[in-house]
């Protein structure tokens, strides 16, 4: 039986990256055969699939930003790279990937499933760059596309803000495997025995700056360490962070780790209290579902991805965007309450054994890629 070719096209960093990665090593390789398409410098590591085997990739020059003549050159090679290999779909990712992928989706007549993992628009305060990412999203939402949302909040979007139809959009949750050991550190270990921890680079839409008031404020009650995962080359608020810490004189009561192995964040996650996030908007964050694998409850902002992992008073609380105070009251009640931590701690893992365990979802994505490759 002939298998089905997908070429994913994308800047492979973050939590595309690991949703790749993801699926390469989870698909069936007797139905389906897979080829990578990425920047020059987002990943240095090769892509394998479920036996181990390398995947074929290619380097092309996709940027995060918009760059006429990065992007114009990466619309050519990626051409040429698929008039070779042939893909019956193309799975584009993010917004940067899923443009490109559009247009040589439409040039090339292949069809085109895109996965945004938060839309591009969400990502700036500007009021006209916001309507400019929008009207962009909404102008090629039309033609031969199938949205894939990778949560039900970012499909809601999609239809009611972006102007997809509910016909050609569909969601399947992020997941991922069990995770069954903890291997030892491969970094020195600089902070304390306890400790609450995050894992985002320093952006606009992670907001680090409020996490950092948060704890200051946590601090004023109760001391406890924060340790902030993520801190790598596309870190563009990495000196506001800083000169929050500095300024509200809590440099000792934050660690700033740079991106370090998949397995390093586990370990570190595994011996938190328990995980925060204050961001701004997500598609569906992997590392809370990777903090519910390793029962570990979250207090969340409420956003897409993170309202749809976190049910408040379950596994963890949803705290409203900027409540400086709630957010504090929230993490001083898990941090003395260890009869409501323990509850929260095994709700954590069941709703991942429920819902996010990715044996459970892979056969969702090859059932899409198959019913896409045959209505083309």
């Amino acid at each position: 039986m002939k298998r089905i070719k997908i070429a994913h096209i994308a800047h492979s960093i973050g939590g595309v990256d690991v949703y790749m990665r993801l699926i390469l090593d989870n698909i069936d390789n007797n139905r389906f055969s897979s080829i990578v398409i990425h920047g020059y410098h987002d990943t240095n590591q090769f892509f394998f699939d479920k036996n181990k085997n390398r995947v074929q990739s290619y380097n092309t020059s996709i940027v995060r930003d918009i760059s006429p003549v990065h992007d114009l050159k990466a619309i050519v090679s990626i051409c040429r790279v698929l008039k070779k290999e042939k893909p019956d779909l193309i799975h584009a990712h993010s917004a940067k990937g899923g443009i490109i992928g559009r247009i040589v989706g439409m040039l090339l007549g292949i069809k085109v499933i895109y996965t945004p993992h938060a839309f591009s628009y969400l990502s700036t305060e500007s009021k006209a760059k916001r309507m400019l990412f929008l009207f962009i999203e909404w102008l090629f939402s039309k033609g031969n596309v199938e949205l894939l949302a990778t949560s039900k909040s970012e499909m809601d979007r999609a239809i009611k803000e972006v102007g997809y139809n509910e016909v050609q959009a569909c969601s399947i949750d992020n997941s991922i495997n069990a995770i069954e050991e903890i291997a030892e550190l491969t970094i020195s270990k600089t902070w304390p025995e306890i400790y609450i921890c995050t894992v985002g680079r320093p952006s606009y839409q992670k907001n680090i700056e409020l996490m950092i008031q948060v704890l200051y404020e946590v601090n004023k009650s109760q001391k406890i360490h924060l340790v902030v995962m993520g801190v790598g080359p596309v870190s563009g608020q990495l000196e506001s962070v800083k000169k929050t810490i500095d300024s509200l004189g809590m440099g000792v009561n934050v660690t700033l780790l740079n991106w370090t192995e998949r397995s390093d964040v586990f370990n570190i996650i595994s011996k938190c209290k328990f995980y925060i996030s204050t961001a701004r908007y997500e598609g569906m964050p992997y590392s809370i579902i990777e903090s519910l694998a390793l029962s570990k409850p979250s207090i969340v902002t409420d956003c897409d991805g993170n309202r749809d992992l976190i049910e408040d008073g379950y596994n963890g609380f949803v705290v409203q965007n900027n409540d400086v105070t709630n957010f504090k009251n929230k993490i001083l009640k898990l941090l003395m309450d260890k009869e409501l931590l323990d509850e929260f701690s095994k709700n954590a893992y069941q709703s991942f054994v429920e819902n996010y365990n990715i044996q459970n979802s892979v056969s969702k994505l090859e059932s899409l890629y198959l019913k896409q490759a045959k209505s083309f």
